[in-house]
Formats: structure tokens, sequence, C-alpha cells
């Protein structure tokens, strides 16, 4: 269900732990895509990090899922965190799957999330010019981890070649970027990190993530995803604290905060 021009889901959705928390506790694995297409209008694909997708199994996803319902995919990590000589045949790999998605009008935004040791320096702005060029037939939205992104420069670019800043939720942390709604394209995109700043730094890619927002918290960002809306033609809020089913469990209060708003 998307409420307006909002799309609300979380970052991946086939989690064996939430079986019993979100998922029925006897769903099949192969059930879960299904199910949660039911509950929400939208899933961020972050197991294309790990993998270039294969198109096929892109096109079956969609099959799989309502009309209406949209994919961002996460660009594959030796575009972003293992860039090596060989980036331009990963990028033409990547773009071959995302084609088939974006074919059948269910690609809602490519993902590029850079790492924090991806600063503002003249090497890596040039890269990432190349890389979004590279990508640019599909509709991009940028993360940043690094606060040395965040200026006026920097946003003024991604507005002339229509580029989403993406907007994040996270610990308060020297050097990480400000919860700041920017807008710089027609799509305004929202990671929900959780706050959990003892295991940012240390943790891994769950324990990181280990947070569950508060009523009042997503009463909050309910606020915020209200004025993005105002702004920008189409939102993607992605919960990303994955660990223990906490993600569906505050898309959906966040959602029904949002329905109970508009009525």
């Amino acid at each position: 269900m998307h409420i307006g021009n909002v799309h609300i889901g979380t970052c991946g959705f086939s989690y064996e732990e939430w079986k019993g928390a979100f998922y029925p506790a006897d769903l099949p694995s192969h059930e879960m895509l299904r199910y949660y297409s039911l509950v929400f209008s939208f899933v961020e694909l972050d197991n294309t990090w790990y993998r270039i997708p294969n198109p096929a199994q892109l096109e079956r996803m969609a099959l799989l899922t309502p009309s209406d319902f949209r994919f961002s995919l996460k660009v594959h990590r030796s575009l972003t965190h293992e860039i090596d000589e060989h980036w331009q045949a990963h990028a033409a790999e990547f773009r071959t799957a995302v084609s088939a998605l974006a074919s059948s009008g269910r690609l809602g935004c490519v993902l590029v999330q850079l790492p924090y040791r991806f600063s503002y320096t003249l090497e890596n702005r040039k890269y990432l010019a190349n890389l979004l060029a590279t990508l640019s037939d599909f509709p991009l939205v940028v993360e940043f981890r690094n606060a040395t992104w965040y200026q006026e420069r920097v946003f003024n670019t991604l507005r002339e070649r229509n580029i989403g800043l993406v907007t994040i939720d996270r610990p308060d942390l020297p050097g990480l970027p400000p919860e700041s709604a920017i807008i710089t394209s027609d799509i305004c995109y929202y990671r929900l990190h959780g706050r959990n700043a003892d295991l940012w730094w240390s943790g891994d890619a769950t324990s990181r993530y280990e947070y569950c927002y508060s009523e009042q918290e997503i009463k909050d960002r309910a606020r915020l995803v209200r004025a993005m809306s105002n702004q920008a033609k189409t939102i993607f809020v992605a919960f990303n604290n994955h660990a223990c089913g906490n993600a569906p469990k505050n898309a959906a209060l966040l959602q029904s905060i949002l329905a109970e708003q508009q009525t």
C-alpha cells in the first residue's frame, strides 16, 4: 500500500528471523516476497550489493508482486566499496540486470551507497561523476556516509543531473552527514539505519543496525516524510534496522500513522 506519493518498505525482505515476527512462522521462503508485497508497496534489494543480479530473476520477482509495487536496487559493491580497474565491466553487467526490471515498469530507482571512507576528494569526485554517467539511463539516488560531501556544490550538481540525495537517519556521531531533507531530484529517498551509536563503527552488517524506533520517534519521522512529500514527486522510505524484525515493525507503524493522517 502506498500513501499518496509515499512508498514505505524495508531494506531486504528475505530474513528467516522475520518468521514469527512479521511473516507467519510456517511461511515457505519462496512465498516471502508475495506476502511482503501485500503489506508494503516497495522494497530495497540489498542482495544486489553482494551479487550482481540475474535479469531473469528480477523479472520473476516483478511478476510475484502487484503492478504498483516498486523495487530499488543497491549497486554492486564492485562499484562503491571494492572499486578496481574493471569497474566499467561490472557496471555494464549491472546495467543489463537493471534494464530487465526497468522494462517491466517496476524499477523505483538505483541506489548508489558510498562508504564512509569515500570522502570528498578530486579522485573520488571524478570516479563518482563517471559512475553516475554510466548509470544515467536509470533514476538514481546517492547516499553519502561522509559529511564532507554535504556542500552546495555537490547539491547543485545533483540537481543539474536530477539525481536524488538520500536522507539518512543514523546515530549522532562525528563525521556522519546530518539528517537533512535536501531535495535534489523528483525522487526523495529516506533510509533509516537506526541509532545504535555503540556498534556503528565496530558492528557488522546486522549488529550495526540493531535498533527499534520508539512510537514517538516514528511520529517525528512521519512529520519529516510529510514535508518531503510536498517537495518531491515520489518518496521512498526504507527501514534498514532489519535485526529482530524491527524494520517491518517500524515500517508498518509509519505507514499506519501516515494513512491515518491522510484520512
